[in-house]
């Protein structure tokens, strides 16, 4: 029997809503900005995906990625019919430029989000991201300010977070640069930006390659040495950085067991600790006086269909978080041609592990983008002969972003456990049930969390509090489909999903059984 076991005084941390934000860049052309859409708005914007990320309850959503290495701003802003279309060199693609600063902006607001801008540390420099900073939030009457008013913008924009640089340690990156040539860029950046807007929060690109992993021979590298660039960063410009961003997505094949894809939890759990570490133990040395903050401004998973591992080396990203699956078999060749991701119910269960780890790591984990943000929520985006499809991983975010509380408790667990290895790290004694539980002290709401990495087996556990009770119904929300390798399709919109019921409990603890492969959410009220 396993044994869920909760203090509702053993609080953790609070919870920075910012967790629950998204990540926007490969898919904004054909996307979310698509003006033949059927039911497009008048700004361009898809009015189907648009209504699926409302649903979603983002905090912020960040405009960055590769494609920021070679982006420069002023591309993006006045008239479309006078902007210059580029060559995205990260992408290998033309980009138009239609959509630019002030239409993400617009695009949030409508969202009722945070914009997040990444400025280009590649083939840009300081006094151009300076002047991102000015033409978006100045106030006096300076020529970009001047510009930005003439371009329909009379009110400052006020775009509070600012990411220097975007996995600049990646050998394929456009101006990657080692621990010294980032941690002085930084510095210098960080020193201009803040001088035009003192009240902007930046994010120091701290890390994406984490190991050795393949992908192209243009990646070929030996070390990653995040420990020392983290550790350079601290030192030469803490007292300048707001938030470490790192990036980490799950990097699996199409072969690996599911222990594997579990196991990836355990890894993520361990770096995030070894992350806090890091940042205390410098701040402590250098008496930094303020919280520095990790941002996992990409997070997600990346599949591949076969075993590249034994040609070639390739890197790894994390401001941004998701789940993605290339299909393998032949029949979905087309799909693979076309760049459609697919996302399986096993991609769901990773996705509640990566919201548990955030849980798990509040005190410290206050902001991350969960990406990319469009192809993750819907399938076949770019489409316009087909509806919209919600992806299996659209229902973990948005359940946990809707019942969230503001509170992160530190949960007891014990019962049933596995062994799974992910890149060589071997884990054994993994809890088999993944438990976290927030507080919401307001509404008297407890809201426990609970992935059930068996995929054949369901299990029973008992719920139980410390001190006080269970009052009234608890409502149950699980996330489930027939088996790990379930998607939903156009001729099956709805295999995996949300269902929802009631169950009444009263008194100190309850019984209730996790079903197999399953995201389980518990809503409680509580005395």
């Amino acid at each position: 029997m396993n044994h869920i076991k909760i203090d509702l005084e053993r609080v953790i941390s609070d919870i920075d809503r910012n967790i629950f934000g998204g990540y926007l860049e490969n898919r904004v052309y054909g996307g979310i900005y698509y003006p033949d859409a059927p039911g497009a708005d008048k700004d361009g914007l898809r009015s189907d995906i648009k209504a699926a990320l409302e649903q979603m309850k983002m905090a912020n959503i960040r405009y960055g990625g590769n494609f920021f290495s070679g982006y420069h701003w002023r591309d993006g802003i006045g008239p479309r019919q006078e902007r210059p279309a580029r060559h995205d060199l990260a992408w290998n693609r033309t980009v138009s430029n239609h959509f630019g600063t002030n239409e993400f902006i617009q695009f949030c607001r409508k969202l009722n989000v945070e914009p997040y801008l990444c400025a280009n540390c590649g083939d840009g420099d300081m006094r151009e991201a300076a002047d991102w900073v000015e033409y978006c939030n100045g106030t006096g009457d300076t020529a970009l300010v001047k510009l930005r008013r003439e371009h329909g913008f009379a009110a400052p924009h006020k775009v509070k977070y600012w990411g220097i640089g975007n996995e600049v340690d990646s050998p394929g990156q456009i101006g990657t640069k080692t621990s010294q040539e980032y941690a002085r860029a930084y510095t210098e950046y960080s020193k201009v930006m803040k001088r035009v807007d003192p009240d902007i929060k930046l994010f120091a690109s701290a890390v994406c390659s984490w190991e050795d992993f393949p992908l192209g021979p243009e990646f070929l590298y030996r070390s990653t040495e995040w420990v020392e660039r983290a550790q350079l960063m601290l030192e030469q410009a803490g007292d300048r950085i707001d938030y470490m961003s790192i990036h980490r997505y799950a990097h699996l094949l199409n072969s690996d067991s599911f222990e594997t894809f579990m196991a990836f939890a355990a890894d993520l759990n361990d770096r995030l600790t070894a992350y806090e570490g890091l940042i205390r133990a410098v701040s402590l040395e250098r008496g930094i006086r303020h919280n520095i903050g990790i941002a996992v401004d990409e997070w997600g998973m990346h599949r591949s269909s076969s075993d590249i591992s034994r040609n070639v080396p390739v890197n790894i990203a994390r401001d941004e978080w998701g789940v993605m699956h290339l299909p393998a078999d032949e029949k979905n060749a087309h799909r693979r041609e076309s760049g459609a991701i697919v996302s399986l119910l096993e991609d769901a269960l990773v996705t509640a592990l990566y919201l548990n780890a955030f849980i798990r790591h509040a005190s410290s984990v206050r902001f991350t983008n969960f990406g990319p943000m469009v192809t993750s929520v819907a399938k076949n985006s770019s489409r316009l002969d087909s509806r919209v499809l919600l992806e299996t991983v659209y229902y973990p975010f948005e359940l946990y972003s809707r019942t969230c509380g503001q509170l992160a408790l530190d949960v007891f667990c014990s019962g049933d456990t596995f062994s799974g290895s992910y890149r060589n790290h071997a884990y054994t004694g993994i809890r088999t049930l993944d438990v976290t539980a927030t507080l919401d002290a307001g509404r008297k709401q407890l809201v426990v969390y609970v992935v059930n990495q068996n995929k054949d087996q369901a299990l029973e556990s008992t719920v139980s509090l410390a001190d006080g009770e269970f009052t009234g119904n608890v409502k149950v929300s699980v996330i489930n489909g027939p088996d790990i390798k379930a998607e939903n399709t156009e001729t099956r919109p709805h295999q995996v999903g949300v269902q929802e019921t009631t169950l009444k409990v009263s008194g100190r603890s309850f019984t209730l059984t996790f079903e197999p492969h399953s995201v389980t959410a518990l809503v409680c009220v509580v005395s």
